[in-house]
């Protein structure tokens, strides 16, 4: 979008404010189900502002604008928003609601869409603005789908319906499982309000995200196991209750006061920190007592079972195919000189992962960054023209797909051409980090927070670190990003547990020269220690694709390092290599994989 055009965008948000007779907008980067993942006519804060990032906020006065990224976006959002309507600010070091009680005078209003935030949010922002004198204004009508003129229509499809032999349990055992755990917690019904968890507990898909294969809708969960579906009735496909099994009513979205407002006298669970503030707003208001506490569906869905941890390894197998197929080509391609920009070799990839049995669509747009691309760690080619790969230089990959039994994530950084002694020696602390995450051994009761430092030590050690997680939780034919696990800087409580998918994505980022990242999926296991004094977990990679030896320095390895990189990579080949029909193919992994000179 033009500079020109944000500024018409903005002026037009300002006018409706001004007709609203309020002082203040916040825009986050959000839609009514507070996922990650936006479909194209909730894009409200890439339409004002044309950011394209999965988090962030724009905040909009009568006379000023800001807005607040994490460390991922430093880059991104100064090349996408126009710095002559925006101010750029740091979403965690410069909230944006301390930003607006600077802007505001006392008497002013902000408006606030409370299906946009959760509870917690809106009860932070009244805390603040409240202290200042400042009112917050609550509106389901978003001012933005007043100015917004060409706004897609929204994509309504029939859901998929997803077969035990890959969900290894059955919706009605599941409803019955969590609704008893919800009654011996006091309640008699639960607010299940993400889409991935209501996917999950219906052991259903659905086609209307770009990259998330949920259902878009929200349900309560009574303590009986029955359960309340909001959802849009034009995706409810057929054989719908045949395959969930009995107790699962269907209530229009146009209804959802109605069904929110019906638990007079009732006690609902519901989690403050990731449920919108609306719905729980609507259940206080008619007359239900709300319990605080996590999604009680969270932690079964990320605890995969066996069928799922068994569907999630042959995901990657034929996942790592299509990546070793790439891989060779693009080795190929570079070798004769044939430099393609990021958006041909990302379309190969795609492809080539397309051609796989049980694949549905990619799990996220694929982040193919050449050169000083790779040093904006979400980096998008389709928002930009897409640069050609740079000879002499890196390149990064980040890229996977939606299978029926599983979803993928994958990280390489490939040597184009000659590189330097310093990209090699960067690589390599990378991939020490890397390792060393992967050898870890924890008791139970481990969280992410405690591991994530053995994976930053050796860029720590020279004074240099990344500004993102190490870590996320992955779901099965689900969410790429999913909760409540984490490995990551910021504390979570959250226990790693058997049975918990999640990446090990080390990374380390030069602005304007270039990006590494190491990423691979593992699944939480038991360990066999020798002592069996105190039980304890380990990773298992469920990634089957070599590093780019090119770009080791081996004089940085102990003999530890180096024994884990050559079983690594035997591992690959002997699971790997038979699948490749093509003998180039073959050849290429047969080299990638030798044991380290």
């Amino acid at each position: 979008m033009a500079a020109a055009s944000q500024k018409a965008n903005l002026d037009s948000l300002r006018k409706e404010l001004v007709s609203r007779g309020v002082d203040a907008f916040c825009v986050p980067r959000a839609d009514e189900y507070l996922g990650e993942y936006i479909p194209a006519h909730n894009e409200r804060l890439r339409w004002l502002t044309d950011f394209t990032g999965s988090a962030g906020m724009a905040v909009v006065t009568t006379n000023n604008a800001a807005i607040f990224t994490d460390g991922r976006y430093t880059v991104q959002v100064r090349r996408q928003v126009d710095g002559q309507q925006y101010e750029y600010r740091r979403l965690i070091e410069e909230p944006p609601l301390s930003w607006l009680t600077e802007q505001l005078d006392a008497g002013s209003k902000v408006l606030l869409d409370p299906r946009m935030c959760t509870l917690d949010w809106y009860q932070q922002a009244n805390k603040v603005l409240g202290a200042a004198g400042i009112e917050l204004v609550l509106s389901i009508d978003n001012p933005i789908d007043q100015c917004w003129e060409s706004r897609p229509e929204a994509n309504v499809a029939k859901a998929l319906l997803l077969d035990e032999s890959f969900t290894g349990e059955h919706s009605l055992s599941k409803r019955q499982r969590l609704g008893k755990s919800i009654g011996e917690l006091g309640a008699d019904a639960a607010l299940i309000f993400a889409p991935d968890s209501v996917s999950w507990l219906l052991n259903v898909r659905g086609r209307d995200v770009p990259r998330l294969p949920v259902l878009l809708g929200c349900a309560v969960l009574e303590a009986s196991g029955d359960l309340h579906l909001l959802v849009d009735k034009g995706r409810v496909p057929e054989g719908f209750h045949e395959h969930c099994g009995g107790g699962v009513s269907i209530i229009a979205e146009g209804e959802a006061s109605e069904l929110l407002g019906a638990w007079t006298g009732k006690t609902v669970l519901a989690d403050p920190a990731t449920a919108s503030a609306w719905t729980q707003l609507s259940l206080e208001a008619g007359g239900a007592t709300l319990m605080a506490g996590e999604d009680p569906v969270l932690l079964p869905k990320a605890c995969k079972n066996a069928v799922e941890v068994a569907g999630a390894q042959e995901a990657h197998r034929r996942d790592a195919v299509a990546e070793i197929r790439f891989l060779a080509w693009l080795d190929a391609e570079v070798a004769a000189g044939r430099y393609h920009d990021e958006a041909e070799v990302s379309d190969h990839l795609g492809a080539l992962r397309a051609e796989g049995e049980l694949f549905h669509e990619l799990s996220f747009d694929t982040i193919s960054a050449s050169a000083s691309n790779g040093a904006m760690c979400h980096y998008n080619h389709q928002d930009n023209t897409p640069a050609s790969l740079q000879a002499n230089s890196l390149y990064l990959v980040d890229s996977g797909g939606q299978y029926s039994d599983g979803t993928t994530d994958i990280t390489r950084t490939v040597a184009v051409g000659e590189v330097t002694q310093e990209m090699r020696e960067l690589f390599t602390l990378v991939l020490k980090g890397h390792i060393a995450l992967d050898r870890a051994r924890f008791p139970k009761g481990t969280t992410g927070t405690h591991l994530d430092v053995l994976a930053r030590q050796f860029l720590w050690q020279t004074g240099r670190d990344y500004d993102h997680g190490t870590g996320h939780g992955v779901g099965a034919f689900l969410s790429v990003h999913e909760g409540p696990q984490r490995i990551a800087k910021a504390w979570n409580a959250t226990a790693l547990a058997p049975g918990m998918i999640v990446s090990n994505e080390p990374g380390y980022y030069r602005d304007g020269a270039f990006g590494i990242r190491c990423e691979n999926l593992c699944v939480v296991r038991e360990a066999d220690t020798s002592s069996q004094e105190v039980p304890m977990l380990e990773f298992e990679a469920l990634t089957l694709v070599p590093f780019d030896k090119r770009l080791i320095e081996i004089a940085l390895l102990s003999s530890e390092e180096r024994e884990w990189i050559d079983t690594y990579h035997a591992r690959v080949a002997a699971q790997i290599m038979e699948r490749l029909e093509n003998p180039g193919d073959r050849d290429w992994l047969a080299a990638a994989t030798t044991a380290l000179a």
